[in-house]
């Protein structure tokens, strides 16, 4: 009786790559499409409820925020009421597109004063596109 002893050779464990760059980018697209951006500014706001349609973006935007104290922000840098208004006017007289909208993100506790200010400002700045930004109500 011939016995023959083989001998077995096991081969080293591979991670398979493929499979795990499958992994990696179905996690990546998961949080890319989960994950929600937002808008640093400056001083700090919280904008009031509202419900309604949607608007579609067709214009280009100018963010003016108006704080609960009354400060402004054009664009996320803080400014005083003459700065806004020189800046304002010098981007409508840069811009001259009338295609420029002003949106006025204004604290629910801002001073109703402060926006009618804002208002006037983007009036004299030859800016009559205006939009008011709110929070969808939950």
């Amino acid at each position: 009786m011939n016995r023959s002893t083989r001998s077995f050779s096991y081969a080293e464990p591979e991670i398979n790559l493929i499979a795990f760059i499958d992994v990696l980018l179905v996690i990546l697209i998961f949080l890319m499409i989960s994950t929600t951006f937002t808008k640093f500014q400056e001083i700090t706001i919280t904008l009031p409820s509202a419900s309604g349609a949607d608007t579609v973006e067709s214009a280009r935007e100018i963010n003016v925020a108006v704080s609960s104290d009354g400060r402004f922000a054009l664009n996320g840098r803080v400014m005083n009421r003459s700065q806004l208004a020189g800046a304002l006017k010098q981007m409508s007289y840069n811009s001259g597109e009338q295609n420029l909208r002003v949106s006025i993100d204004a604290d629910a506790r801002a001073p109703h004063q402060a926006v009618m200010t804002v208002l006037e400002i983007a009036r004299d700045a030859g800016l009559p596109n205006i939009a008011f930004s709110s929070q969808a109500k939950k």
